[in-house]
């Protein structure tokens, strides 16, 4: 075997041996590049150099850049005839990786370079200003940073630069308005700040500006006036102030114009339609601009997208829409366009019978006042999308909005419609979600609408309905006055995912055709006066999370396949007439996601139900006695513990953190949160919860800075509980391995619902959730991380048990509660469940939720009080959890096995067999193997101690008295 001089000896010749191949190499084809190109080896050498900066090639398009083919015969590259010069680079989505080469500034004969969806990174070279022939610059879709080059003035044959999506900031550079041919700028979604600067008013043959999505600020300059050949403007998401200039009104050429999330202020001119007589896109929503519409608006006959919402816009809407035969869509809401007459608001329907075109009709929220004209039944058949609620309308519903065949979504909630529900309805046969909620509609619900075989979403309730349930009828029917029994025909709705019956006059048995509504996740029956047994069919109802069924008088035992419903969150059984003994198993182990109040013949359950004792039918068994487990293990235990804890109170102790109880927030409203959010979109979501959704958001666009912001689901019960637990700890509490909080919001949105929302710090990193259990994240956590983020989350611990004022009780300690920065530094959030010990606000109750299933100690399953011992056992399982890559609710846990016995068994010689494989594989070969396996093991006991089940029994007691 040679020794490891002689490797060492043996690497270094071999690397110095190739380092020789590799110059002889470069030798050789530098001489016959000479002899094979004619001298055009500085367009070769470049396009080498381009390659070389690539570091990844998926589709393998460079293959072919080598010396066996003239470098115009490459993929992508196109060359002149005469002097068989490089014009052309164009690789547009290759999905390559790398950075742009400052190289690419000798192929002086460029006329185009088109990167276009890619993965370039670093900044653009400022070596292109060299490019003197060029004509189109196409960067965008890449990951650019930095700068826009200064240098870029130098191509000035430049007619088209598209930088869009990257990572671009600073300012505009003056040297731009130099590009005296440049005919369209593409900048959106960059970093860019400095506001449009003046001075590209001077580039006149500007037909296309393309800023949107970027922080730029200011106000829109005058001289953007001087773009007579402009056709499309867009700086929608620009942090933009101040008036719209009149001069942009001049440009009678412009097409598209597109201003929306701005702050915008003052009013449209009244001559708009006779100034701007080509427009077809107008976009001015999410602003402050007030006055009316104009109705000159009218003129603009190739008008198809017109979206004004969520302004301050008033008065009477007049725009005669007959002329406007291409639109097709409409979006006025959130706005206010009550005129002087109390019923003639809506006359302006009568002008849209000839937008044969018209797919999208949104006017809620606009204080519209007056009945709906017969004539929307003369919409067009292309119609789609029909919002008229929360407004003032009243009188019937005409019958003619059978005819409108396209539509798929009807809003009328929230006005004060009348008299029956027409039966016309129910030639709407494409129609997936209908809502009339809110109104004051009466009669009997028509047995057209079981006709719809399409719908999924059916908001009837808060009306006047009365009668039977017709057969093939499924959805939000509660707050009623509906008799009779449920139609066994419900189970021919096999996709129905909500069933609320609630609080009518239904009566008979629960029909066993229930069973047959497989999707059903929301059951609510409650409020009525259903009697009899609870159906065995409702067994195959796997998928339920919430079955209310209270306030009835049903009888008999409760089921055996309740405790068996893994998905069931909520169960409400209160207030019949139950007997026989209450499960401790599945959703019956929690106090807080169940009830059984008011049946008086039920006994046994858990202690903090207080119900009578059930008569012993058999022997009880004997118990293993556990505490002669840990008297055996307890020395072990304590001699790597003492170790662990010195290190970690040595690292508390070198980290103090104090609160700032008197830090003062910035204050946010409502409409701030809705522009962060782009209106809550959906593609900013990034989690979501039982009491609330979490989006990504740019509160500040001058920093571009992302938050964190997560609106409370109010009408979810324990929401508005969870809020206040939540403010009451962040005003006590700040500590690095803490998740940040930035303010709060309490307010009512634009409907005048009650609104509330927490600001965090955003956590680019996601939760350890994520990294453990995520399919979409490929990298994974080494060991070191695994124990970085452990000793994170259990200084944040120490902090809030024993540096507080107050001792606070997490009460939900789980891997997606725990987030990391962009330094994989894990902090502690969601405090929705935390309490103050000896708070008055938050002292415990018996029934309220404490924490999750897996995870929850299960002392808090008897109704213990929230302690700090809970915590220890929800780190406990964290800990397992991280180590092992498994989850407490794993399918393999059952018939007594859990993951804390999972991990005991291991100890002390078989952890390496529990431990996750990608904790392992990635550790250096040069550790020693058995050294890993004892810290491997020392690490598994903790978790184990800290999870027992009896409190008295977990580590902290053991550190405590250390």
């Amino acid at each position: 075997m040679k020794s490891p001089q002689a490797i060492i000896h043996l690497s270094c010749s071999s690397l110095i041996s190739f380092l020789f191949y590799i110059l002889t190499i470069i030798c050789f084809t530098s001489t016959t590049v000479s002899a094979s190109y004619g001298g055009n080896e500085t367009d070769y050498h470049a396009l080498l150099s381009f390659k070389s900066k690539i570091t990844h090639d998926p589709y393998k398009v460079l293959t072919s850049w080598n010396h066996s083919f003239h470098f115009c015969d490459w993929s992508g590259i196109s060359c002149g005839k005469r002097r068989k010069r490089v014009t052309v680079l164009r690789l547009v989505s290759q999905g390559l990786e790398g950075s742009l080469s400052s190289h690419v500034g000798n192929l002086s004969f460029l006329r185009e370079i088109s990167l276009t969806n890619n993965s370039f990174q670093g900044t653009i070279p400022h070596e292109l200003g060299r490019l003197s022939r060029l004509r189109f610059l196409y960067l965008d879709d890449n990951k650019f940073s930095g700068v826009i080059p200064t240098n870029l003035s130098g191509c000035n044959n430049l007619e088209d630069l598209r930088l869009s999506v990257n990572k671009l900031a600073g300012n505009i550079p003056k040297e731009m308005n130099l590009l005296s041919k440049l005919a369209r700028l593409d900048i959106y979604n960059n970093k860019l700040t400095g506001g449009i600067p003046p001075f590209l008013g001077n580039i006149t043959s500007m037909e296309e500006f393309y800023a949107a999505r970027n922080p730029l600020g200011g106000s829109i300059p005058d001289t953007l006036g001087l773009w007579k050949s402009l056709t499309g403007f867009w700086s929608g998401h620009c942090n933009l102030y101040g008036s719209i200039p009149h001069s942009i009104f001049n440009l009678s050429l412009l097409v598209n114009f597109s201003l929306p999330i701005n702050q915008l202020t003052g009013s449209l001119p009244s001559e708009i339609g006779n100034q701007l007589p080509n427009l077809e896109f107008l976009q001015l929503w999410g602003n402050e601009l007030t006055g009316i519409i104009p109705p000159s608006l009218s003129n603009c006959s190739k008008l198809g997208y017109l979206e004004m919402s969520n302004n301050s816009f008033s008065g009477k809407l007049t725009i005669d829409f007959s002329k406007l035969r291409d639109i097709n869509i409409i979006r006025l809401q959130n706005n206010n366009f009550h005129g002087r007459k109390e019923a003639d608001d809506m006359s302006f329907i009568d002008s849209l019978k000839n937008c044969t075109k018209l797919v999208d009709l949104g006017l809620y929220n606009c204080n519209l006042i007056g009945v709906l004209p017969i004539s929307i039944g003369n919409l067009s058949n292309q119609l789609s999308f029909l919002y008229l609620g929360h407004n003032q309308l009243f009188g019937s519903l005409p019958s003619g909005i059978g005819s409108l065949v396209g539509l798929t979504t009807l809003f009328l909630e929230n006005n004060r419609f009348n008299g029956n529900i027409p039966t016309s309805v129910g030639k709407l046969q494409n129609l997936q979600v209908l809502g009339l909620y809110s109104n004051q509609f009466s009669g009997p619900i028509p047995d057209a609408i079981g006709n719809l075989s399409t719908l999924t979403k059916l908001y009837l309730y808060s009306n006047k309905l009365e009668g039977h349930i017709p057969s093939s009828l499924g959805n939000y029917l509660s707050q009623n006055n509906l008799y009779g029994s449920i139609p066994s025909e419900i189970k021919d709705l096999k996709m129905l995912n909500i069933l609320d019956l609630s609080y009518n006059n239904l009566s008979g048995t629960i029909t066993s055709s229930l069973g047959e509504c497989i999707s059903l996740t929301y059951l609510d029956l409650s409020g009525n006066i259903f009697e009899g047994t609870i159906p065995p069919s409702l067994s195959s109802l796997g998928g339920l999370q919430v079955l209310n069924i209270s306030q009835n008088n049903l009888s008999g035992k409760i089921p055996k396949f309740f405790d068996k419903w893994k998905s069931l969150e909520y169960l409400n059984l209160s207030f019949n007439d139950f007997e026989g003994e209450v499960p401790v198993v599945g959703v019956f182990s929690n106090a807080s996601a169940f009830s059984v109040l008011g049946n008086n013949r039920l006994c046994g359950g858990l202690v903090t139900l207080e119900l009578p004792k059930c008569k012993v039918t058999g022997s009880k068994k004997k118990r293993f006695p556990f505490f002669i487990l840990f008297i055996v293990i307890a020395p072990t235990l304590l001699i790597v513990l003492c170790c662990v804890y010195l290190l970690y109170k040595k690292k508390c102790n070198s980290q103090p953190s104090q609160s700032s109880g008197n830090e003062r927030f910035m204050k946010v409203s409502y409409n701030q949160l809705l522009k962060a959010t782009d209106g809550f979109s959906t593609t900013n979501l990034i989690g979501e919860g039982g009491h609330s959704s979490v989006y990504k958001g740019i509160l500040n666009h001058d920093d571009d800075k992302s938050v964190a912001i997560k609106v409370l689901h109010l009408q979810n019960q324990g929401a508005h509980k969870s809020f206040l637990a939540e403010c009451e700890a962040w005003r006590n509490i700040r500590h690095r391995n803490l998740l940040k909080i930035i303010t709060s919001c309490s307010s009512v949105d634009f409907q005048g619902n009650n609104f509330k929302a927490l600001v965090y710090e955003f956590m680019p990193n996601g939760s350890v959730h994520d990294w453990l259990h995520s399919s979409a994240n490929t990298s994974k956590l080494n060991f070191l991380q695994r124990i970085n983020i452990l000793r994170d989350v259990a200084t944040a611990l120490d902090y809030l048990h024993n540096r507080c004022q107050a001792t606070i009780v997490h009460g939900d300690l789980k891997p997606s509660n725990i987030l990391l920065d962009d330094d994989m530094v894990a902090h502690v959030g969601d405090f929705g469940l935390a309490r103050l010990l000896g708070a008055d606000l938050n002292q415990n109750s018996s029934t309220g939720v404490k924490g999750t299933i897996g995870y929850a100690p299960p002392e808090y399953g008897v109704g213990s009080e929230m302690t700090s011992c809970g915590d220890v056992y929800s780190f406990g399982i964290l800990l397992l959890e991280v180590m092992t890559g498994k989850k407490p609710t794993d399918g393999m846990f059952n018939d007594g096995l859990s993951l804390h016995k999972f991990a005991y068994m291991a100890l002390p010689d078989q952890v390496i067999d529990v431990i996750d494989n990608d904790a392992i594989v990635l550790q250096s070969m040069e550790v020693n193997a058995k050294k890993v396996e004892e810290c491997l093991a020392a690490t598994i006991k903790i978790g184990v101690s800290c999870s027992v089940d009896s409190p008295p029994q977990r580590i902290l007691d053991v550190l405590q008295n250390i």
